[in-house]
């Protein structure tokens, strides 16, 4: 561990660390689908679904490795393992970028997951240098990371393959090494050497990363709760698009600005409102506030009658970002400092997992609701079901601590 004490920087390198890994993820959106046609010969439908194996595939290693990235940080530290997962970002986007055939881009796509775990050292970092009263606001930060990189990456992605198709994924390996250059010079260590502990492959993996924290009865309660809204949230995601050009004739364009907005609100409620929020209402209110709002939205989603309730509803439910950040810090503030890489392992594990089953879910749902020979019609009904699964999570959560008192 450095003498320099973390600061501004330390937040700053974070915060960039998850914005260029959802750069990465959303700048390869426009261009992945010509780069499929091109590397496989097959028409774009044949090519979307090699495109859906890319994304189980990336959430997949996610689920995997986010324990056993979790678990080695709290054994070596936190800066040498994200410095060597912004290298390995690099060399992946280069792997990417210069695919000559369709199991090499499958590589690529297996390192981005792997080394897209080390949001788990992100928690785990912020954990180690924030109060526990202030912890809430700035896992926040991550979530402002996550809204502006799904604004910049598109219109990067999109502006860069106009030009050159494989040139978005250089771009991409650029920022890494960049990124590479300036935390090894600036990022000091958090993690004291009295606070590690031994790394074991028994709790490196997504199983072994629950029973970890299983002394720990808050903790392993609300992860409950976040499993339901990480479920509940890949319906956004996933059928979104599918949903506003099948209930209001979108156009690409329209799907674009309506994510953009949603991107922008994100980033200025997690980055900004989270801070002064949650200190304000606490974290117990602020967690219970946010996930009603969530469940609240997904239900106006899912019946709105235009275009304009959408865009109110973008509005008023992006208040909701207040809950993850929220209950993310009261879990870490359960648990002692060596664990907290395990912790946002565990975290990690289960957003992970829901990642790989949502999708499916989510798409076979909207199927039998939008079909021409549906029962009942209705595109919204995978946000009816996210709704559901909110109910679900707010429950927990008002189970595990409504009568508790929690720091933060």
């Amino acid at each position: 561990m450095t003498d320099r004490k973390p600061g501004k920087h330390a937040l700053t390198f974070i915060f960039i660390t998850v914005l260029i890994d959802m750069i990465g993820i959303g700048i390869i959106l426009p261009v992945l689908p010509g780069l499929l046609v091109d590397l496989t010969g097959q028409p774009l439908a044949n090519a979307a679904l090699w495109g859906g194996a890319l994304a189980t595939l990336y959430a997949l290693m996610q689920f995997v490795f986010a324990p056993l990235i979790g678990n080695l940080s709290d054994r070596f530290g936190r800066r040498p393992v994200l410095l060597f997962s912004m290298a390995g970002f690099a060399l992946d986007y280069l792997i990417m970028g210069l695919a000559p055939v369709l199991w090499v881009l499958f590589i690529g796509r297996a390192l981005s997951g792997v080394f897209g775990a080390t949001m788990t050292t992100a928690g785990a970092y912020i954990a180690d240098i924030t109060p526990p009263e202030k912890r809430g606001g700035n896992f926040g930060l991550i979530g402002a990371a996550f809204g502006l990189g799904f604004v910049i990456g598109p219109a990067v992605g999109g502006v860069l393959g106009e030009i050159d198709i494989h040139l978005p994924f250089f771009a991409a390996a650029g920022l890494s090494v960049l990124n590479l250059i300036y935390g090894y010079f600036i990022l000091p260590e958090t993690l004291a050497p009295e606070n590690r502990r031994a790394f074991s492959f028994k709790n490196a993996n997504p199983l072994g990363a629950l029973k970890d924290i299983r002394p720990y009865p808050v903790v392993y309660g609300l992860m409950g709760a976040f499993g339901l809204f990480f479920l509940g949230h890949t319906s956004l995601p996933i059928v979104w698009s599918y949903f506003g050009m099948e209930s209001f004739g979108w156009s690409q364009l329209d799907v674009g600005l309506s994510l953009t907005a949603v991107g922008l609100l994100t980033a200025i409620v997690q980055g900004g409102l989270a801070r002064i929020l949650i200190p304000k209402m606490g974290a117990k209110m602020a967690a219970l506030f946010g996930f009603s709002v969530a469940t609240l939205s997904y239900f106006a989603y899912a019946f709105a009658p235009n275009p304009a309730f959408i865009y109110a509803v973008i509005v008023v439910g992006s208040i909701a970002g207040i809950g993850g950040p929220a209950l993310q810090g009261i879990v870490s503030n359960e648990v002692p400092a060596n664990m907290q890489g395990a912790l946002q392992g565990a975290i990690g594990s289960v957003r992970g997992l829901t990642a790989v089953i949502g999708p499916g879910i989510m798409t076979w749902i909207f199927f039998l609701f939008a079909r021409d020979d549906a029962v009942i019609y209705l595109p919204g009904a995978p946000f009816v079901l996210a709704g559901l699964l909110s109910v679900g999570a707010v429950y927990i959560i008002w189970r595990v601590i409504g009568h508790r008192k929690v720091v933060a």
